[in-house]
């Protein structure tokens, strides 16, 4: 219904996703939009959750929602096989200032702690410099630095090369997760170069440059916060996965009343700021100024938990997922106490 709705879905998963750009190119042709801005913008937002977004996460889900108009929406998923966990990106065209800097509307999962965040504003630094560093190091510079990075002493001895046999025979690591040990010093020296040659004008064109990926990106934000000190590990934002939980359970239940009183907040907030009575959205400001204020020296429970308690008193918020509304606890498992005498008075 596509056409009746003015709304096309493309991508999908592993195979299908790829085809996407395809598609985008094709339904601009149709509708008379800009479908290779549109196919660039997918490869981009790919590239960004795969590579400049290092969480532990491998995409296997690509999912392109665009209008007739041009709006477009992509939500992505990612795996983390040894934890069996899902994690979603979600993007928005409406709003969005920067493919490379905080871009995401939403991105939801359970929180991994410090991760390689280039997308962080405070990577700026390390942005701006992987691109310095292809040009003024150039291809034999960054090798060499990265190589020395590498062999500072008190880091594991990385084991030798695989031997790597002519095609269709491929040595293949029993893990999805990108390491040291599973890349190819010539291969990634190969990279460099082609990525120096296509002359990227900024972060953006790094990314989309063919065979750069996660390796190549976490080679070069070394070697740029070794030379130039400019960091690229940060707090992992799917933190906000708590607000509101997930529909797969993860970290818990999504709390419906909680979650639509929030958006009663919301919209009686704005609604009020457009009348010019913004007493409401200031105190939401205050309240995340207050936030970030004792963030800095409080100590809380440990995550798993606050996440126990939260699915403890899921019935009583309304809990529900894809797997239906979460059952009251049984009466056997709560604590049997003493009725109180009824007060008369």
């Amino acid at each position: 219904m596509s056409g009746e709705l003015g709304i096309h879905v493309c991508g999908g998963r592993g195979k299908h996703s790829r085809k996407t750009p395809l598609e985008l190119a094709t339904i601009g042709e149709r509708v008379g939009i800009d479908g290779s801005a549109l196919a660039d913008a997918s490869r981009l937002v790919a590239k960004v959750d795969s590579a400049a977004v290092q969480d532990g996460f491998d995409l296997y889900l690509h999912g392109f929602i665009v209008t007739d108009d041009g709006h477009w929406t992509v939500v992505q998923q990612g795996m983390n096989d040894s934890s069996r966990t899902a994690r979603r990106y979600h993007w928005l065209s409406e709003g969005l200032q920067s493919f490379v800097e905080e871009p995401h509307n939403a991105i939801d999962g359970i929180h991994q702690g410090e991760i390689v965040n280039l997308t962080d504003r405070r990577a700026d630094a390390s942005r701006r410099t992987q691109i310095e560093l292809l040009t003024s190091l150039g291809p034999d510079g960054l090798a060499r630095e990265l190589a020395a990075i590498e062999a500072k002493p008190g880091k594991p001895v990385r084991p030798p090369e695989p031997i790597q046999l002519s095609l269709p025979h491929l040595v293949m690591p029993a893990h999805h997760d990108v390491r040291a040990s599973d890349v190819l010093s010539s291969r990634l020296h190969a990279t460099f170069t082609a990525a120096a040659n296509r002359g990227p004008a900024d972060f953006a064109e790094l990314l989309l440059a063919p065979g750069v990926g996660a390796r190549t990106v976490r080679a070069l934000a070394m070697v740029a916060e070794v030379v130039h000190g400019a960091p690229y590990r940060f707090a992992d934002p799917a933190r906000f996965s708590f607000a509101h939980g997930g529909k797969d359970r993860h970290p818990f239940p999504v709390p419906l009343k909680v979650y639509d009183e929030t958006i009663g907040v919301m919209k009686a907030a704005i609604s009020k700021a457009k009348l010019g009575q913004d007493d409401r959205l200031a105190a939401l400001r205050r309240l995340d100024d207050e936030a970030r204020r004792v963030e800095r020296r409080a100590d809380g429970p440990p995550v798993m938990e606050v996440i126990a308690e939260e699915r403890r008193l899921s019935h009583s918020f309304g809990g529900r997922s894809v797997f239906g509304w979460v059952p009251a606890p049984e009466a056997s498992s709560l604590e049997r106490k003493p009725r109180a005498a009824p007060n008369r008075r």
